[in-house]
């Protein structure tokens, strides 16, 4: 039997459970998978907890129902979703009217939030602009203390945006003085960049140090930015899925390299990557994030400073051409510091300034000081 023809033969099994999925959708919960809007005590929410598998209570609750059961699946890593070639073969309906069935030729298929409908969310309209890094111009003062947010749930996925190892020296937060406010991952050029999480493209475009850059807005609030890419395959206004390649790798604009420049930021405020993704196993750490107003810096709402990351890189250039030219020697029986700085071609006013020692400092045989 073909594999167009085992999924005609499964859509009877499936029709069975479209119901269930469905229902979870956009904070509507099954009765079986979270309480009731009304005041949950201990003992409802033992009940609760204890009355159904645990593959079951990964569905996405209100903020107040998850403050008062968390399932213990958001605690744990969220694998990224593997690369596939194959197609789609059919698009299903269900008895809401905003979930779909997407049937793939590899046998699989999954539920999707329909992109209509969700591109109506008013995280989507408000605060809307397709130029700007930072459309909200928000205080931190005015921020909330604490946010709850739902990264992924049951009619949502998630993708590494490339796996692979953040550069010692891109990493998020202060360096020199210098604000980082993203990661950088080192990369071939060409190489495709996914979305990821699902969202809307909110800018396209090239900008000045960033390069080709899309940020994209996601339905929890979270916007990630992909820098310096090579090109760019979307446009604003358009609906991505967790894992579409929103565009290839590269080093446009104010780039020392080959690398993705990605950053996640609330609100206009920039947060560090790695507290979300583990960029070397590729796994989402979480899928209710919790975010406090304490963790941002107020200067985190400003777009990437590249000339100091030029500046940066311009001083680890001249760090790692002093330390290659570094030269040590081992003392031996009846060395002086003087015969030493003759035999370098040095003095030894430079031999102690180099070791943080005095000319009456004893020389230990065996010990290694530095000559150059």
């Amino acid at each position: 039997m073909t594999k167009t023809g085992k999924l005609s033969a499964g859509l009877r099994i499936m029709s069975m459970i479209l119901l269930s999925g469905a229902a979870a959708f956009s904070g509507i919960v099954p009765i079986w998978a979270a309480p009731s809007r009304g005041a949950v005590d201990e003992k409802d929410r033992e009940e609760v907890i204890g009355s159904f598998p645990a593959a079951r209570r990964s569905l996405p609750l209100t903020r107040k129902q998850a403050e008062l059961i968390v399932p213990r699946p958001a605690l744990k890593p969220v694998k990224s979703m593997i690369d596939t070639d194959a197609m789609v073969l059919d698009t299903l309906d269900t008895v809401n009217e905003h979930v779909k069935v997407v049937l793939y030729s590899d046998n699989t298929w999954q539920y999707v939030k329909d992109a209509d409908y969700m591109m109506q969310a008013e995280v989507f309209n408000e605060y809307w602009d397709e130029y700007s890094m930072d459309p909200y111009k928000m205080d931190l003062d005015s921020l909330d203390n604490v946010w709850s947010l739902w990264v992924v749930d049951s009619l949502s996925q998630y993708h590494c945006p490339y796996l692979g190892d953040v550069h010692p020296r891109g990493k998020f937060g202060l360096r020199r003085g210098r604000r980082h406010q993203g990661i950088d991952i080192p990369l071939a050029t060409g190489t495709p960049v996914h979305a990821a999480f699902d969202g809307e493209v909110r800018v396209s475009r090239y900008a000045s140090g960033y390069g080709n850059l899309v940020i994209v807005r996601h339905q929890n609030g979270l916007e990630t930015f992909y820098g310096h890419l090579s090109s760019r395959k979307v446009k604003p206004g358009d609906w991505v899925h967790a894992g579409d390649v929103i565009g290839l790798g590269g080093s446009t604009g104010r780039s020392t390299g080959p690398h993705l420049h990605f950053e996640t930021r609330y609100r206009g405020y920039a947060f560090d990557p790695q507290w979300l993704i583990d960029f070397e196993t590729g796994d989402l750490r979480y899928r209710l994030f919790v975010l406090k107003k304490k963790y941002f810096s107020p200067y985190s709402n400003y777009e990437q400073d590249f000339e100091d990351e030029i500046l940066n890189a311009e001083d680890d250039a001249r760090e790692d051409a002093e330390r290659a030219a570094m030269k040590y020697y081992t003392i031996k029986s009846g060395d002086t510091l003087g015969r030493i700085a003759s035999a370098n071609g040095t003095s030894v006013s430079a031999l102690c300034r180099m070791n943080g020692i005095t000319p009456q400092t004893i020389l230990k045989i065996g010990r290694t000081i530095r000559v150059k």
